[in-house]
């Protein structure tokens, strides 16, 4: 074997961020010095693996084909490095969740995978959909748990979970007093939404199908909480997941609205690279969250 990890950790750090002065602060090293060992791994093999426009290094056929094939083996090598000075240590686990993953249910999955491995280190990330695929496709996150619909080929998407989305209003809202809306209340209802990215948004477009484009949207917003602060405000009406509106039709502050003939039903997905190594914690993290999958409780060792 010619290369070194070293190379092969300054080859992707390029990769990810298209400068090599950049790739050298990331890895705690000198410019000259890591550029002079990615000179050297394309010289042990007289190849070129990017292709340089200025400052930038964009990945050529060739860097984009070991990419994958890179991380994996760099993954598996400090998979090794953290099993030998610390046993049974993790290492650190980077899950990406969308917002209504990421704030009403991956704490809670946290604490239990830390009570079944209590040495394990979990980084979250929370984004809405399409940052959380990016992340993903980038190596940046070891996998990510998404409510929105998606198809890549280098992605492997796995069903976690059902969801459905409601409609709510504020208690004192005049469709509060409607025990079931058609279209036309839908049309004249001034509509706080998600914005365009997320999973939410996407299930209540595909939701509203047919009239989607003459509803009225008072306001675009990226946060959940935001978004039911606006409608208890009397600002308008919004469609969330029942999973972020438990606690608020709970306490009375918002009340659901019945709108039957509208399908508002979706799925959570966890989606990860295809080529990313399935390290312990990643298989131990699906197996927490998929029990009936062929996983085993061999896997929590």
């Amino acid at each position: 074997m010619k290369f070194t990890l070293r190379q092969l950790q300054v080859f992707l750090a390029t990769a990810h961020y298209e400068n090599i002065s950049r790739a050298a602060t990331s890895l705690n090293m000198s410019q000259s010095a890591a550029s002079g060992s990615l000179k050297e791994l394309e010289s042990l093999y007289s190849v070129r693996l990017f292709e340089r426009a200025g400052k930038r290094l964009k990945l050529n056929e060739l860097g984009r084909q070991l990419w994958p094939r890179a991380e994996a083996l760099l993954a598996q090598a400090l998979e090794m490095d953290q099993a030998l000075a610390h046993h049974q240590d993790l290492g650190l686990l980077k899950v990406g969740a969308t917002l209504t993953i990421g704030n009403y249910l991956a704490v809670g999955l946290m604490a239990q995978f830390k009570a079944r491995q209590s040495s394990a280190r979990v980084q979250l990330k929370v984004a809405n959909t399409q940052t959380i695929v990016d992340q993903v496709l980038n190596f940046e996150l070891d996998l990510g748990m998404i409510e929105g619909e998606i198809n890549h080929p280098d992605l492997d998407i796995q069903r976690w979970r059902s969801d459905t989305l409601i409609a709510f209003c504020a208690p004192d809202h005049p469709l509060a007093r409607v025990q079931t809306l058609n279209d036309q209340h839908l049309l004249e209802a001034n509509w706080i939404v998600r914005e365009s990215g997320s999973g939410t948004r996407q299930t209540f477009e595909r939701g509203m199908h047919g009239i989607w484009s003459d509803l009225t949207i008072e306001l675009e917003l990226e946060h959940t909480e935001a978004i039911k602060r606006a409608v208890e405000a009397g600002l308008g009406i919004s469609c969330l997941s029942l999973v972020s509106l438990r606690d608020a039709f709970k306490r009375g502050t918002l009340v659901p609205l019945d709108i039957p003939h509208r399908d508002f039903h979706r799925d959570f997905y966890f989606v990860l690279h295809r080529q990313k190594y399935r390290s312990p914690g990643i298989q131990r993290w699906l197996a927490l969250c998929l029990p009936d999958s062929t996983r085993t409780n061999q896997d929590f060792g």
